[in-house]
């Protein structure tokens, strides 16, 4: 990410984070807290989140990988949008 782009600005270390409901949290946090995003809060933390999983790719151990794929179901459930 630049420093000229709409990316959220996230605390560092977010997705290191060994429990998914707290890096749904701090990216439900960031979003909502950013004056940069163009989307609403819910698709920008979630872009971010796919984006990372997506850099990843086979550098992310197995568990890791669970661990950001379960943060995706705990992001829609922090934002209300279980379904």
């Amino acid at each position: 990410m630049t420093a000229t782009s709409d990316a959220l600005d996230l605390k560092q270390g977010v997705f290191k984070q060994r429990s998914a409901a707290a890096i749904a949290r701090s990216l439900k946090r960031s979003a909502e807290q950013s004056h940069r995003r163009k989307s609403d809060p819910y698709r920008s933390a979630m872009s971010m989140l796919v984006f990372y999983i997506n850099r990843g790719g086979k550098n992310l151990s197995a568990s890791r990988r669970r661990t950001l794929e379960a943060a995706k179901d705990e992001l829609r459930k922090v934002f209300g949008k279980a379904g």
